[in-house]
């Protein structure tokens, strides 16, 4: 797989591994996200131990690494009886080194033993600070590495000297593995999200729906089962977290309303959906007025755009994909899919407010979300407190240039959010696939209040130089 973007990251491992000091990072972050990657490309040219831990007997992993690391010492194997003593032996050898050590899928170790976090303790505290050598503990379950790793009870907690949480790319940094225009790329990322190695293994030279029907709708296509792949890697039962996450793709978003379409009562389902929290495949949102512990007005969205494609396509309508999947794209995905993408839209459109932010191209605004209230809702809100500022924005991925219709509508709803002293400086703002009606952007009543994008603008916006 090419190694995309990931610079910021890769500086940041550079920088201690060429410390005169010791090092322990922590690298973790979601399945498929780039971590492998990212770490292989960090070793390719310097002395290192690369451990790949398996779902295998401890007495099977522990021989393994000592294999590894007597192989890259050229040094005949010990017989080794014990992690602590596994340890001891790699301190031995690399007291007089320059090395490092990384050892991935770190939980499946601590799922055979759990004493391990205090075994790693040891070598920290009594072998690996007297080097330059730097080691790295990596693992996909997030949770664990949380916890066990990182977590105040954890033996090493307070031991890192750094680590990264390795996140899917956003759409700016995709953009580079994106070869379309922007409007098939906005489509595109609509279906595989930012986690690379669901973006790489689409080929750009050929159509989105070509590619949708090789790598999605094909029994035999990569993409095809990966979300229940993934699901039961986490989880020993996953058909009631597979029903969730359908459930909430095909627009389920509160308690109530998920409660009602798996059949799962309102109470274990709060388990369910913190366990799905935990695991990074679905979101809590709350309007961005609220406070996140205190509002009752939750609503989920899946948090990956791949898995809420595949749940809102692939899944309800595996028997037909089977017998016709050509069927299946032309006839019910392709039609539905404006709105499958007009959620990623808004994201997309957040995520350029942030970038005029960050290039001071508007005055800035400390919180960016969404609102609703009742009927009401809007697309995106910023908040400046200190400033009594707010920003209220609009997202139109439609086919019809955006009117003063939604000039007004976007007024009048704006009355309705209450925050902030009466008299607050409000700002607006427009995105719309289809740009705007002629003379809209000149004739808008209080025109310096109001900022307009149409793709042209918003293109500009994210292929932008990354501001510091």
């Amino acid at each position: 797989m090419t190694f995309y973007d990931r610079g910021s990251e890769l500086e940041s491992l550079e920088a201690a591994a060429a410390s005169s000091n010791y090092e322990f990072y922590v690298v973790y972050g979601r399945r498929r996200v780039g971590k492998t990657e990212l770490l292989k490309t960090f070793c390719a040219n310097r002395p290192h131990i690369y451990f790949l831990a398996a779902q295998e007997s401890e007495h099977r992993q522990r021989e393994k690494f000592i294999e590894q690391v007597a192989d890259y010492f050229d040094d005949r194997i010990p017989r080794i009886d014990g992690w602590d003593n596994a340890f001891d032996y790699l301190g031995e050898v690399i007291a007089d080194e320059q090395i490092v050590i990384v050892i991935d899928e770190f939980p499946y170790l601590i799922e055979e033993n759990d004493s391990l976090p205090s075994y790693v303790q040891s070598f920290v505290d009594e072998r690996l600070q007297d080097t330059d050598s730097m080691l790295v503990l990596c693992g996909s379950s997030v949770s664990t590495m949380e916890s066990e790793v990182l977590g105040h009870k954890s033996p090493l907690y307070g031991r890192r000297t750094g680590q990264i949480d390795l996140q899917p790319f956003s759409f700016k940094q995709a953009r580079e593995a994106i070869a379309y225009d922007l409007e098939e790329a906005i489509q595109s990322y609509a279906v595989t999200g930012g986690t690379p190695m669901y973006l790489t293994h689409f080929d750009y030279e050929c159509s989105l729906a070509d590619n949708i029907r090789t790598h999605i709708l094909s029994p035999t296509g990569i993409l095809y089962n990966e979300p229940e792949f993934l699901l039961r890697t986490e989880l020993r039962n996953p058909s009631r977290y597979m029903s969730i996450l359908e459930a909430v793709a095909l627009g389920h978003t509160t308690p109530n309303e998920i409660s009602g379409g798996t059949g799962i009562d309102v109470g274990p389902l709060s388990k369910y959906l913190q366990t799905l929290r935990r695991l990074r495949l679905l979101d809590r949102e709350v309007p961005i007025t609220e406070s996140r512990k205190k509002s009752k007005r939750s609503r989920y969205h899946v948090a990956d755009e791949f898995l809420r494609f595949w749940f809102r396509y692939v899944e309800p309508n595996r028997s037909s994909i089977e017998e016709a999947p050509d069927v299946v794209l032309e006839g019910t995905i392709q039609p539905d899919l404006p709105d499958h993408v007009a959620p990623t839209f808004e994201d997309i459109c957040q995520e350029a407010i942030w970038e005029v932010i960050r290039g001071s191209e508007i005055e800035p605004y400390s919180k960016v979300g969404r609102w609703w209230y009742g009927e009401h809702e809007i697309d995106i809100v910023g908040l400046a407190p200190n400033d009594d500022r707010i920003l209220f924005a609009e997202c139109k991925w439609t086919n019809e240039p955006v009117g003063y219709s939604l000039v007004d509508n976007l007024r009048n709803k704006a009355e309705n959010v209450r925050w902030g002293p009466e008299t607050r400086s409000e700002q607006f703002a427009l995105f719309s696939k289809s740009g705007f009606v002629d003379g809209l952007e000149q004739e808008v009543e209080d025109n310096e209040k109001w900022l307009f994008f149409d793709l042209t603008k918003l293109d500009s916006v994210l292929s932008s130089v990354t501001h510091d």
